[in-house]
């Protein structure tokens, strides 16, 4: 009997300590949480979304680099276009307001307990490591230095007619161009942003006939 209440209390003991373990380590570990139904279509949308604000800010850059192109090219020309340049350059800035990136909708989530227990061993690594930092500052200036150049020599330069009227021509085709892909665009742009393209889209049209009309006179 006393062996058996023994071993009884032995298996009790251990059973008690098993769960009180159980309960210290498993708040312990991280676990990822999996996006709903609902994120997973929020996140598609705004997507989708900020794809069509890239798309739509590409077209009215490209549309204001050959104004820039054009009245370097023909100086002259600064009085009649000058006000196009500015109304394209305000829409631009307009079409990318919302923003043309979208971040993960969820992120995995890790519990606090364990972050300061794997931190405190690696602070002396990183002391130890700290000499080698003046090793990649000095690498910094050389990776910049050398991606300057590629950045500053990717855009194609605009060519521009040498006739006046002929550059006007040009332009005008150019700013029919954006306004029939913002028009395209309305299809699938939510109802706000869809407004903003068509007003957008309708002052391209607009320009395309003032440039027109001017390269008549």
């Amino acid at each position: 009997m006393r062996t058996t209440g023994r071993r009884a209390l032995l298996v009790a003991g251990a059973a008690a300590g098993a769960t009180a373990l159980a309960g210290c380590t498993s708040p312990s570990g991280g676990q990822v949480r999996r996006p709903s139904a609902t994120e997973r279509e929020a996140e598609r949308v705004a997507r989708a979304e900020a794809a069509l604000r890239l798309r739509s800010v590409t077209a009215a850059r490209g549309l204001l680099e050959r104004y820039d192109a054009t009245l370097a090219a023909h100086p002259a020309l600064a009085p009649r276009l000058t006000p196009l340049r500015r109304a394209v350059a305000a829409h631009m800035k307009a079409l990318g307001e919302g923003g043309t990136t979208v971040g993960p909708a969820t992120a995995a989530t890790t519990s606090t307990p364990s972050a300061p227990a794997s931190a405190t061993p690696s602070a002396p690594a990183s002391a130890s490591a700290t000499p080698s930092a003046p090793a990649s500052a000095s690498a910094t200036p050389s990776a910049s230095a050398s991606a300057t150049p590629k950045s500053g020599a990717s855009p194609t330069p605009v060519r521009v007619a040498a006739e006046p009227r002929a550059a006007l021509k040009e332009l005008a085709a150019a700013e029919r161009t954006a306004s029939d892909g913002h028009t395209a665009a309305l299809l699938t742009a939510p109802p706000e942003y869809a407004r903003l393209l068509a007003s957008v889209a309708a002052s391209g049209a607009a320009h395309a006939y003032l440039l027109t009309e001017g390269a008549r006179a």
